[in-house]
């Protein structure tokens, strides 16, 4: 099968005045072509607005949500028949002197699955899902998954 190109563009924009680093707005504007605007700002450990999604709770959701797909998307071709799915996902990020980065996430999927769905493969293709999520192989630190299977009713 022959590799297909994606592509995304997105549209960020702020105003204001940089006079100090401790002075500028940190809130900015995501634009997504025919979709909601996100309103968006720095972590609050970085003067960011507390109130407002920043850049690591993006990512981090984008790791959540892809999984969960790949996760519903596997399921649902392997007859696992799913009735709900949540995530507490959890993010490390480390804040060196020159540079900081994400050292570590982990997911902790709670699946609802029908009683005469196999609980054994409903867990399995947390692997599986893993290994096809788009996000995570993207990213270069380790993404874990801690999943709990429990049954309708």
């Amino acid at each position: 099968m022959a590799a297909s190109e994606h592509r995304y563009q997105v549209h960020v924009s702020w105003s204001g005045e940089t006079r100090s680093y401790q002075s500028y707005s940190r809130a900015h504007r995501i634009a997504i072509n025919g979709k909601p605007t996100i309103a968006a700002s720095a972590d609050p450990a970085f003067l960011g607005d507390a109130d407002l999604p920043n850049p690591e709770d993006m990512l981090l959701a984008a790791l959540s949500a892809c999984h969960m797909l790949w996760y519903l998307h596997l399921c649902a071709v392997n007859g696992v028949v799913v009735t709900a799915y949540e995530d507490r996902a959890e993010a490390t990020m480390v804040e060196a002197p020159c540079d900081g980065r994400f050292t570590d996430v982990v997911l902790h999927p709670v699946v609802t699955i029908t009683a005469d769905s196999d609980a054994d493969l409903a867990r399995s293709l947390h692997e599986r899902a893993h290994a096809e999520c788009f996000i995570a192989n993207s990213v270069n630190f380790p993404v874990r998954h801690v999943p709990v299977i429990k049954r309708a009713g």
